[in-house]
């Protein structure tokens, strides 16, 4: 052994190798006091965020509709009954088929609209198009109440009054320019290196853009796709002033059949919302793998 790398030896069995949990150059160790404090802090934060829902649920067990000003009494006369109300004696499941038709409708046609404007803007350089991203932002600026008469005006000379297609590209007109952003800053994180590869194996642009860039897109389009979803599901404005059959009320219109001038249903009510809950659930527990990627990975580049 040479005298140099018996020196090393030593250097190393002296100072500790580097990288080492708690030495000069690695990762200090947490602290028992430290990791205490981290999950007494994630603890209080869950349970301020599941509160609100622990006492929905709790108060949709009152069998009274004044129940919400005792809650102690509920839990003498818990039951289930303002669920069967709910689910046999109102228009609920035609309530959802509408607001799972517009709902996934928004998403679909939402999502593929943003997907191509994202990738056109990310990838191709044509005159005007910052100005073009711009202009998709400021119409986020509009609030609903200004946009309601013109749409309104616009679907009825289309004949799209109490339809759900109209309804439809309403949403999407809300949903398209912030998703278009969205997915623009995360296909600027793919390489273009997969743009050329798919053009020298004789794919068309489109062809590159589904077949190669959509696969590697998917937390992005998850992204997109919740966003799209939730904006749809639980919109009341429009679909109040642009849906007037009762039988396709969504369900956020729907939830307003229980309240009156002069009185409130709020048992049926909280029912009713804790069942509008499951579908947003489902959903959500579908993308939720793609959820965290896709939200920290759009904002590297933009």
């Amino acid at each position: 052994m040479s005298t140099t790398t018996a020196e090393t030896s030593a250097d190393v069995t002296e100072h500790g190798s580097a990288g080492t949990p708690g030495k000069p150059g690695g990762h200090r160790k947490r602290t028992p006091l430290a990791s205490l404090a981290s999950h007494g802090i994630l603890t209080a934060a869950s349970l301020v965020a599941l509160f609100p829902i622990a006492w929905l649920v709790f108060l949709s067990l009152g069998p009274d509709k004044d129940d919400y000003l005792h809650p102690g009494r509920i839990w003498s006369k818990m039951t289930f009954d303002n669920y069967s109300f709910v689910l046999q004696n109102t228009n609920f499941f035609d309530w959802l088929k509408s607001s799972l038709i517009v709902s996934l409708g928004t998403t679909v046609i939402g999502v593929l609209i943003a997907a191509t404007t994202g990738y056109a803007v990310s990838r191709m350089r044509f005159p005007g198009y910052r100005k073009f991203m711009w202009v998709l932002l400021v119409t986020q600026m509009f609030p609903i109440a200004v946009l309601i008469v013109p749409m309104y005006q616009i679907l009825s000379e289309l004949q799209l009054i109490d339809t759900y297609l109209g309804l439809i590209l309403v949403y999407c007109s809300t949903a398209v320019p912030y998703c278009a952003w969205l997915l623009k800053g995360y296909f600027d994180t793919i390489p273009f290196e997969i743009d050329e590869a798919g053009r020298v194996d004789g794919l068309t642009p489109f062809g590159t853009f589904a077949r190669l860039i959509l696969p590697l897109a998917k937390p992005g389009l998850a992204v997109a796709a919740f966003y799209s979803f939730i904006t749809a599901f639980g919109e009341v404005a429009f679909a109040t002033t642009f849906l007037l059959d009762d039988q396709k009320y969504t369900l956020a219109v729907g939830l307003q059949s229980f309240v009156s001038e002069h009185d409130a249903q709020r048992n049926l009510m909280a029912a009713t919302a804790v069942l509008i809950a499951i579908p947003v659930s489902v959903f959500f527990y579908l993308v939720q793998k793609n959820l965290v990627t896709g939200l920290t990975a759009g904002g590297t580049k933009g």
